[in-house]
């Protein structure tokens, strides 16, 4: 582990993590400087990088909230890039990377109360992780999140589904930055998506887990967040998200831009500015 970067009201650090299989990645760990109400592990966007979400960490530290922001395998610290050569999907990302996240921000922040979150597909993500880990958590958290189930969008977006795994097996991966949506992505991670957005169920192929089931049974608390000019996770796609655990109590918030201090209530505004948000999650503890 790294050194920490002391900084007015929080301390930061870097946790260097080795996965099963040998890929490695950083844990950004945000933590206050006084004492820890709660533990959050934050999953990024899909093709966003752990860097992106400094600002609302820093926020959540501020107000007394440790934040460890996860690396996608392929993104940022990660030492994996997809491509022909390197591909993986839901298995590698939920049977080994997210759970070794959380069994590290556990080990730094032991006795505090425990939550996992996260942003659009990282909140997908963090509701699978919650289903299926043998961690105690106290809560989810969700940021412009839903299932991507086509019947819950425009009927084109079925299109979409089929049409992005193809062009991930043509290309060798998922060339989001030049088509502009979600980042270069692993053709598994795209076909795992693509198969819940056509089928509206989760499932990771070559992990012999019934997520839907594991759904059922997520009992901790879902507090989720959605931005009124967000046609990427209307609301709509959150119910069909919520509804899969039905055991979870569920806050849903519909946030526009005078809660956002007048940034764009969209899919990604709101991170350039992230402190109202930040004060009710930080509020919704």
């Amino acid at each position: 582990m790294s050194q920490p970067q002391v900084t007015p009201g929080l301390s930061v650090e870097c946790i260097p993590l080795r996965m099963a299989d040998g890929a490695q990645a950083d844990l950004m760990l945000y933590r206050p400087s006084g004492d820890t109400r709660a533990s959050l592990l934050w999953v990024p966007a899909m093709g966003v990088s752990a860097k992106h979400y400094r600002g609302l960490a820093q926020a959540l530290a501020a107000r007394g909230v440790a934040v460890g922001v996860h690396e996608w395998r392929g993104h940022g610290s990660s030492d994996r890039r997809a491509g022909r050569r390197q591909d993986w999907g839901y298995r590698e990302l939920l049977g080994d990377d997210l759970p070794r996240s959380l069994d590290a921000l556990r080990e730094v922040s032991p006795g505090s109360p425990l939550l996992v979150g996260g942003h659009s597909l990282g909140g997908q993500l963090a509701c699978l992780l919650a289903a299926t880990t043998s961690a105690p958590l106290s809560g989810v958290v969700l940021v412009a999140s839903g299932a991507p189930y086509w019947r819950r969008f425009k009927p084109w977006t079925y299109v979409a589904y089929l049409l992005a795994p193809v062009l991930a097996n043509l290309v060798g991966r998922l060339p989001g930055h030049r088509i502009g949506f979600g980042g270069n992505e692993a053709r598994g991670v795209i076909a795992d998506w693509g198969r819940s957005g056509r089928t509206g169920r989760y499932a990771a192929r070559g992990m012999p887990v019934d997520f839907e089931s594991a759904l059922s049974r997520q009992k901790a608390p879902v507090h989720a967040w959605l931005l009124r000019d967000d046609w990427l996770a209307p609301m709509p796609s959150l119910e069909w998200l919520l509804d899969k655990m039905p055991g979870a109590p569920r806050v849903a918030t519909v946030l526009s831009s005078d809660d956002l201090d007048g940034a764009k209530a969209d899919h990604f505004a709101w991170m350039k500015a992230p402190e109202p948000l930040a004060q009710r999650i930080a509020d919704s503890l």
